[in-house]
């Protein structure tokens, strides 16, 4: 639910007296959004994905296959973490990507109404 004129005001409002009260402060909030976040989550995933290779290398020299397949599991689950969080990242200067989730549901909306003249295309073809 999106915010009313005066409650984005009143916002925008204790936003500039945080910032004029208490600037270091401020800024500090700031970075720590979900963007940060979601950015940290998928750097540690990567250096897991490292370290899962090197576990994978480590148990094929050693000849022990379980520390190999342990190294696997670990690479697989933090691509998996890196993947999933890489893709719910919001965009840099975004507000939250709804623009761009309208536009898809248009596109969507376009094809189906697309696929519904077709198939009433054929059925007027076919009855006649």
């Amino acid at each position: 639910m999106p915010l009313s004129e005066h409650e984005q005001r009143m916002l925008e409002q204790m936003e500039r007296a945080l910032y004029a009260e208490d600037p270091k402060f401020a800024t500090a909030l700031e970075g720590s959004g979900l963007r940060t976040y979601t950015r940290r989550r998928v750097y540690q995933a990567v250096v897991g994905f490292l370290v899962g290779i090197a576990l994978l290398m480590a148990g094929m020299v050693a000849q022990q296959i379980w520390v190999s397949v342990v190294g696997f599991l670990v690479m697989l689950g933090c691509a998996v973490l890196a993947v999933t969080g890489w893709r719910r990242a919001p965009k840099p200067g975004g507000g939250g990507g709804a623009p761009g989730a309208r536009r898809q549901v248009r596109q969507r909306r376009s094809m189906m109404d697309r696929i519904e003249q077709r198939w009433q295309k054929r059925r007027d073809e076919q009855g006649q």
